[in-house]
């Protein structure tokens, strides 16, 4: 394994990265679209990007998208095989969230994942949908 440089440079030379980065190949890989404002075009910039992806033949499917009603947004969304959210129900009311284990049944080589900044169902609520999505991600 090649070697970490001095000591007075702590970081890793090029070719530990690279050493790094072998033994990390087939692992997921995360792509965070960043605005600093609503409606600056995230979902828009993501959808775009996925469209490109499927034209070079990469499975893609769409977890979760919100286009906020924006007639753009939702024009890049056909052709694009979208997961049904699934309903919880929670305290009376009915939720929608992001079918984790559809997702893992599916196996797709991209999954778009919109608005991170939701506020998921209560742990209680998804407790049985985590736990067929730990038996769905264990070794067979």
């Amino acid at each position: 394994m090649p070697e970490e440089r001095n000591d007075l440079d702590k970081r890793p030379s090029p070719e530990a990265l690279l050493e790094a980065a072998k033994r990390d190949a087939g692992r997921g890989r995360l792509k965070i679209f960043l605005g600093a404002a609503p409606g600056v075009g995230k979902t828009y910039e993501m959808l775009q990007s996925a469209n490109a992806r499927k034209r070079e033949g990469l499975d893609v499917v769409v977890g979760v998208v919100e286009t906020h009603g924006r007639a753009e947004t939702e024009a890049l969304l056909p052709g694009l095989e979208i997961i049904p959210r699934q309903r919880i129900e929670y305290k009376g009311r009915s939720l929608e969230e992001m079918d984790l284990d559809a997702i893992l049944k599916r196996h797709p080589k991209l999954v778009l994942v919109d608005e991170l900044a939701h506020t998921n169902a209560p742990a209680a609520a998804i407790q049985s949908a985590t736990s067929t999505s730990r038996s769905c991600l264990a070794p067979h």
